[in-house]
């Protein structure tokens, strides 16, 4: 059996409802953007990254910026996010689909790498495998990412109806465990309670401090850990702050 072709896809929107244009924003001295598809592009398996914006007019900006840099960038339905993913895994042949969100500039190359392996070698195969589910998280908020086959993607964007599912992309599949192979896979010790992720102000803030103790953009998560552990003064920064679940949906339109 050859290889199947993974394809990384980063959805990335200018609209915010919490920080407008926060996939734009500076986070020590690259945009949050370039920080998601540096880092996803250092894991290993993954044969391209691709960010899935779109077609509204205020996300030419992000598109620009894509071509800008040589990023590949598919732009697909504004809320029908599940919709701009498929077309997105069409467009470049996905076999194997890997959802991260262009607000998670932390995204750890290693630990990618290790959820993929874990996903790609599981026997019987998987249909669909998440490192958090709803109310059962082991990891920092900000190392999110989900894997799932073309074929359940496919079956996805045909029935998924609810407007949380078509928002948030993989929610089908963990709401209807009897259809598919789904696995979770855990982290221990339990990291969930940390907040890695940018959805606002108090979320820049951290992220700031956090990048402006390293060199570069190579770090790994489990150094920022350890710049936790010293620091615990750091988790204040936006504890405060909560967290959207996957029934949110976003109103405007």
């Amino acid at each position: 059996m050859s290889k199947p072709r993974v394809v990384a896809i980063i959805q990335a929107r200018v609209a915010s409802e919490r920080l407008p244009g926060k996939v734009l924003l500076d986070l020590g001295g690259q945009l949050v953007l370039s920080w998601v598809v540096r880092r996803a592009t250092r894991a290993t398996s993954i044969d391209q990254v691709v960010v899935a914006t779109s077609v509204a007019a205020e996300d030419d900006v992000i598109a620009a910026f894509c071509k800008e840099l040589g990023y590949a960038c598919v732009r697909g339905n504004l809320q029908d996010v599940l919709d701009r993913y498929t077309h997105a895994a069409r467009e470049t042949d996905a076999d194997v689909i890997v959802r991260l969100t262009g607000d998670c500039p932390l995204i750890d190359p290693g630990m990618l790498s290790e959820n993929l392996e874990t996903f790609l070698s599981a026997d019987p195969p998987l249909d669909f495998a998440a490192n958090r589910l709803p109310n059962e998280r082991t990891i920092p908020i900000g190392l999110d990412a989900e894997f799932c086959t073309r074929e359940a993607l496919e079956i996805a964007w045909r029935e998924a109806e609810e407007p949380h599912q078509r928002e948030h992309v993989m929610p089908f599949f963990y709401e209807h465990p009897d259809r598919f192979r789904i696995l979770h896979i855990k982290h221990m010790p339990d990291y969930g309670h940390l907040r890695w992720t940018l959805d606002t102000p108090e979320d820049l803030k951290l992220l700031r401090q956090i990048v402006a103790h390293f060199d570069n953009d190579e770090f790994s998560w489990a150094e920022v850990l350890e710049l936790f552990e010293k620091n615990p003064e750091l988790a204040l920064v936006n504890a405060a702050v909560h967290h959207r679940t996957q029934r949110d949906v976003d109103t405007r339109r």
